[in-house]
């Protein structure tokens, strides 16, 4: 068991759990995993709109610096761009500090490798261990100690990376495009990446101040986009969350489109333009059934993975597949980015909707999703899972469904919640059964 690092990075309550301290501790810790050299190491260190971002960079800094490390400072901008950025800069390891689409509360640490790929379990492992060490005898000396300073031109290149993704020919002139920032990271880039490809833009969730992050906005809250949308008569909506990994789109009609179709369109056109590397995607255990179904109607496999878009990107890596992602919009596509990125999946989107001249609800209706029921039991300590009346429940639930349905149980990676899923093509069906396990499941945690 880990004690900080969940399925994407360590995220807590800022000044309660993220704390100055553990955050000068894990650039100590991490600074020093990944000094592989004798020459001038480098770090660079993104965020999104959070008022505690200010305090965990100051601290960070701190720790990098304190080990020989100088530190590159961004400013707010989308965690795909760190990827991209630790990268392209020659950085030996890309910190991002967000906890993505929770409330301002929050915040976490999310780092990159020298590759722009997240760090392993093995390696998060690895820095847990020299977090609980005294690293006061491996500290810089004074003459080797780190130096830091902003970037100011990240934006402008991570702008041209997104639209680089984009076929040369494709434009977005003549459309109508509501994009919805959260308040988060992507404020400045994705409303300005949509402008210079052509589109009409209107701007939501672009007054970030500090508080209002995933307020009432974003990909969590996307009904005043749809509104917005359904307003002015619009195209498209976007929907990005506060670190812009991750999207989910509205149609013109104001309905909601969420990962798994997504990733059903850019399958089927990727296919049909003979651009997917392996006959599939991969996705994780939460996917909709529907999907597989739909996939398999094509001659597609749907691989399902642990959920958390780094174990998709873990299977994509090792099996050689281009595609993949998750129900909440985490959409990977790796012939053009490491990690999930908002913008370029929802540019690739309308590539595909430039290139079929068809309305957006035509070209995102893919399959008909099962019913899908997910409820979540909170819980204040021990492992509500391992008792023998939850396993019964969960034997009995699954024996009712069959083949003709899906039923997961998880305890989340960020809080402390077990989640229950099941999905199948009888709605009342999936509804007793996960009801039940819920019901198992509160009992064994009170």
């Amino acid at each position: 068991m880990r004690k900080y690092f969940g399925t994407d990075g360590i995220r807590g309550r800022a000044n309660g759990v993220i704390t100055p301290e553990l955050a000068l501790k894990v650039g100590q810790a991490a600074g020093l995993m990944f000094q592989r050299g004798d020459y001038r190491h480098r770090v660079v260190i993104g965020k999104d709109t959070r008022l505690s971002g200010y305090m965990i960079e100051t601290a960070l800094q701190a720790g990098f610096n304190s080990v020989g490390m100088d530190v590159l400072l961004t400013g707010p901008i989308p965690t795909p761009a760190v990827a991209m950025l630790t990268r392209s800069m020659r950085c030996d390891l890309g910190v991002m500090i967000s906890a993505s689409h929770n409330p301002y509360e929050d915040n976490g640490i999310k780092i990159f490798g020298p590759d722009g790929f997240k760090l392993s379990d093995e390696v998060e492992q690895e820095i847990e261990a020299l977090l609980a060490a005294d690293l006061s005898s491996r500290l810089a000396t004074s003459a080797r100690l780190g130096r830091a300073k902003r970037v100011e031109s990240v934006q402008a290149r991570y702008i041209e990376f997104a639209k680089r993704t984009l076929p040369r020919q494709v434009d977005l002139e003549g459309m109508r495009v509501v994009v919805d920032c959260a308040n988060g990271a992507g404020y400045k880039v994705a409303p300005e990446a949509l402008w210079e490809l052509g589109a009409e833009v209107i701007s939501l969730g672009v007054e970030p101040n500090g508080f209002n992050i995933n307020d009432g906005v974003g990909s969590t809250a996307p009904e005043a986009l749809a509104t917005k949308v359904r307003e002015l008569r619009a195209d498209i909506g976007i929907a990005l969350d506060g670190d812009a990994d991750r999207v989910l789109i509205v149609d013109e009609k104001g309905q909601m489109v969420d990962g798994d179709q997504l990733m059903a369109v850019v399958a089927s056109f990727w296919k049909d333009e003979g651009l997917l590397a392996q006959p599939g995607i991969v996705a994780t255990i939460m996917s909709n059934l529907g999907l597989e179904r739909y996939l398999g109607g094509l001659g597609l496999n749907l691989v399902r993975t642990a959920v958390g878009d780094r174990y998709v990107l873990e299977h994509m890596r090792a099996h050689g597949f281009n595609l993949g992602g998750e129900q909440s919009g985490h959409i990977i596509m790796s012939d053009h980015t490491t990690t999930g990125d908002g913008l370029v999946a929802a540019l690739q989107l309308l590539a595909v909707v430039k290139r079929l001249g068809k309305p957006v609800s035509e070209v995102c209706h893919r399959f008909e999703p099962l019913p899908q029921i997910l409820k979540n039991v909170r819980y204040k300590a021990g492992q509500p899972l391992q008792q023998d009346s939850v396993a019964t429940a969960i034997e009995s639930a699954r024996e009712r469904l069959g083949k003709s349905g899906r039923l997961v149980i998880r305890p989340s990676g960020t809080e402390p919640v077990i989640r229950v899923m099941g999905e199948g093509d009888d709605r009342d069906l999936v509804v007793q059964v996960v009801d039940e396990v819920v019901d198992a499941v509160t009992r064994a945690a009170a």
